[in-house]
């Protein structure tokens, strides 16, 4: 028992890193396979079932030029064989381009911006999950993001990379993503959460 218990953490915090990866790459399905058919997310700008949540991702991402989520303490109880409560700590780093316009204003908290200047915001929180088990598959059947801490500020378009860097691109371009083709890994499913 203590074996299937170690193999439902591995793949609960998978699915995690799935929906990390999924959301900074502009993946939508792979963020979709993380959640059950039938979840629930409250993200607090937007609180409905999965299908509503993928389309305000896809509106509210078109000007994110950078996302970066790093998650931490991730503790997992069992509230029976085919459920646990998931608490994840997250940073989120996100850089709004100057063609968001106006919706850069909400990341600076009011004030005012430049035209030209790109926004960078950073957020400190911590998902709380209810992971259900069904068909075999651990997935998201209710997700609650609880804020703890938020800054923000203007930042060069781009964020002032110097040339010749590897940069990081919000699609199938992406050097994992080239990464995983060069070596025959697109043919596993990345769309997977499994382990």
């Amino acid at each position: 028992m203590a074996f299937d218990r170690i193999n439902d953490r591995l793949e609960i915090q998978s699915v995690i890193y799935q929906y990390a990866r999924g959301v900074d790459r502009r993946d939508w399905e792979l963020v979709r396979s993380t959640y059950h058919a039938d979840a629930w997310d409250d993200h607090g700008n937007y609180q409905g079932p999965i299908d509503g949540f993928i389309e305000s991702l896809k509106k509210r991402h078109v000007h994110i030029e950078q996302s970066m989520h790093l998650l931490g303490n991730c503790l997992i109880d069992f509230c029976d064989d085919n459920a646990a409560l998931v608490e994840t700590y997250f940073s989120t780093y996100q850089r709004l381009s100057p063609q968001a316009g106006d919706a850069r204003l909400f990341y600076l908290r009011g004030g005012s911006v430049a035209p030209t200047d790109a926004v960078e915001g950073t957020v400190y929180g911590r998902y709380i999950d209810v992971f259900k088990l069904k068909d075999k598959a651990w997935r998201i059947s209710n997700r609650q993001v609880v804020f703890e801490v938020y800054k923000g500020a203007t930042a060069p378009a781009g964020g002032g990379l110097p040339d010749g860097w590897m940069h990081a691109t919000r699609d199938g371009n992406d050097p994992l993503y080239l990464a995983q083709r060069k070596l025959g890994l697109n043919e596993i499913s990345s769309r997977s959460p499994s382990v």
